[in-house]
């Protein structure tokens, strides 16, 4: 036993690791089984082994570090599910979006630090840094939800994406500002000039991304590919994810968040960017955990004894300031309850960029050590109501989806005219495989896919494309189902799956059903629900290697 305090001592990282992550793996474990999110639990983890708290503390500056690491991986794995056409088709909603619903947060936070005595330079910081959604945790709950190709999900990472640009601005012009907003004189020709080369930064970033990291990160992707090394080909992921994160902050002053997002993009442009999601994946989820860790660490539980009416008050401009303006800036765009619902829910929580904000302005003297307190605590209250939030506005569509009134997008489904036909939906990697097949074989079909640079190669190359979730009846109705002989599933989402299966065999009886699964259960699940063959891959991965070898035998 004695031995225990003196690894504690000599090694803080792999202290910080061990019991950080034991932690989270069991208050994880007991909010899942209390139908919570795991993040409560690994919030709960982090609070048990900061310095509020009795025991074991661990080393802050390594595990906020470690949590950093998480950002990056966790934003890579975004930018390689998005394209540079994913995000100029929303930045008609997103730019103005996030602007507005900055602008409104922001005043509600000077609102309250005005009603609490500040002054107003400090209630503009502290506004600024209850303004901004966490990106960790909105990406977290697209991906739990599969929603990362859909139009919700493509709205929201460019909402997020835009904001992510507002903070890096604030945090280049806040040092020189600190002056005039503490009541001081301001140099305009200096603070020109900063902005100025802020933007530079940025436009050159933008520029070498698209112009040299375009050409050479699925170079060395395909380079290292075909040595045939797994162990070489994830080293060279998890190196242009972590290197361009980190050339993008020291040498562009770009966020490590917003380098890693870029750098996933460019690589989403590569035939092996799937590999890559793949590769990338566990050691992306493990230090996720962590930064859920170091935001319990930081925070001081009594603030919600001390000051619980201010802190009620900072979660409202929260929930209000930034959920309720997102809700209202997407009605305003033409989007539908559902989906302006599940935004605003989405975005209705603080985490990474509120933290830094913070600790910049207190380093500013612009915020006192309370308002760090009162951020933290909302980033961790808003944090775990958010999940709450996104089921409550994910239910609210399920029975709208049943109205043929409600549209999912603002067009009307033009119903197909093609009988006898094929139906693929989805048009990824499999999807598309099925359409080639088709077409060599002469057959008719249609796609019914939700992805924007699907729909629109899908419509360069003159396939007839149906917009929407085909788990909607009415999207099914558009496409004929009760008049075509074919429908191939190509998505991955078993339970979606299951629900196109369930609907395609109510309307049509005789319809030939193929799904894909990639467990047993799911397999048995779709074939329950009324599929006529689904394809399990690794299975016939299998049986194709066999019948080769008798071939050759």
């Amino acid at each position: 036993m004695s031995d225990a305090p003196a690894l504690v001592h000599q090694s803080p990282l792999i202290a910080a690791l061990v019991i950080g992550l034991g932690l989270a793996f069991v208050f994880g474990t007991i909010a899942n089984r209390l139908k919570l999110s795991p993040i409560v639990g690994y919030l709960i983890a982090g609070v048990m082994v900061g310095p509020f708290t009795p025991g074991f503390v661990a080393d802050s500056h390594l595990t906020l570090q470690l949590a950093e690491i998480g950002v990056i991986l966790l934003m890579f794995g975004v930018g390689l599910h998005f394209s540079p056409s994913d995000l100029i088709s929303v930045r008609r909603i997103a730019v103005p979006g996030a602007l507005v619903q900055v602008t409104v947060a922001t005043v509600l936070g000077e609102g309250v630090a005005w009603m609490i005595g500040w002054s107003f330079g400090t209630g503009i910081v502290f506004g600024l840094a209850l303004a901004v959604a966490s990106t960790v945790v909105m990406t977290r709950t697209l991906q739990d939800r599969h929603l990362m190709d859909s139009t919700r999900g493509h709205i929201t990472v460019g909402w997020l994406v835009m904001q992510d640009l507002i903070t890096v601005l604030a945090l280049v012009l806040l040092p020189p500002l600190a002056l005039a907003l503490k009541g001081g004189q301001v140099d305009g020709v200096a603070l020109a000039k900063i902005l100025g080369i802020t933007l530079v930064k940025l436009a050159g970033f933008a520029a070498f991304m698209l112009i040299v990291g375009k050409r050479l990160i699925p170079w060395v992707l395909h380079y290292t590919a075909h040595t045939g090394s797994r162990e070489l080909f994830r080293l060279a992921v998890l190196s242009v994810a972590l290197g361009v994160a980190f050339g993008a902050a020291e040498l562009f002053g770009v966020s490590i968040a917003l380098g890693a997002f870029f750098a996933g993009m460019i690589m989403s442009e590569s035939k092996l960017s799937q590999r890559a999601a793949e590769e990338s994946l566990p050691l992306r989820d493990a230090f996720a955990v962590l930064f859920f860790v170091s935001v319990g660490m930081i925070f001081d539980p009594l603030v919600v004894v001390h000051e619980p009416g201010v802190l009620v008050m900072t979660l409202l401009v929260v929930l209000v300031g930034i959920g309720g303006v997102a809700f209202l800036i997407a009605r305003a765009f033409g989007y539908p309850l559902a989906t302006a619902l599940f935004i605003g829910a989405g975005l209705a929580q603080i985490g990474e960029f509120s933290f830094i904000l913070a600790d910049l302005g207190i380093g500013q003297g612009l915020l006192p050590d309370r308002a760090r307190d009162l951020i933290l605590g909302t980033s961790i209250l808003s944090i775990i109501i958010n999940p709450f939030l996104v089921a409550a506005a994910e239910r609210f569509r399920k029975p709208e989806a049943a109205k043929p009134e409600v549209r999912e997008k603002p067009a009307e489904l033009q119903p197909t005219g093609l009988t006898a036909h094929a139906i693929v939906v989805g048009y990824g990697r499999v999807g598309s495989l099925v359409g080639e097949g088709l077409k060599g074989d002469g057959t008719s079909f249609l796609v019914i896919e939700e992805a924007q640079d699907r729909i629109e190669t899908l419509e360069r190359e003159g396939i007839e494309v149906i917009e929407g979730n085909a788990a909607m009846d009415r999207v099914l109705k558009a496409a004929n189902v009760a008049g075509a002989k074919l429908l191939f599933i190509a998505i991955p989402e078993a339970f979606e799956a299951g629900q196109i299966v369930q609907q395609a065999r109510a309307a049509n009886p005789a319809l030939e059903i193929v799904a894909r699964a990639h467990f047993d259960a799911e397999v048995d699940h779709l074939l329950k629900l009324g599929a006529s063959e689904v394809i399990m891959g690794e299975r016939e991965i299998a049986h194709a290697m066999l019948d080769h070898a008798r071939g050759v035998a």
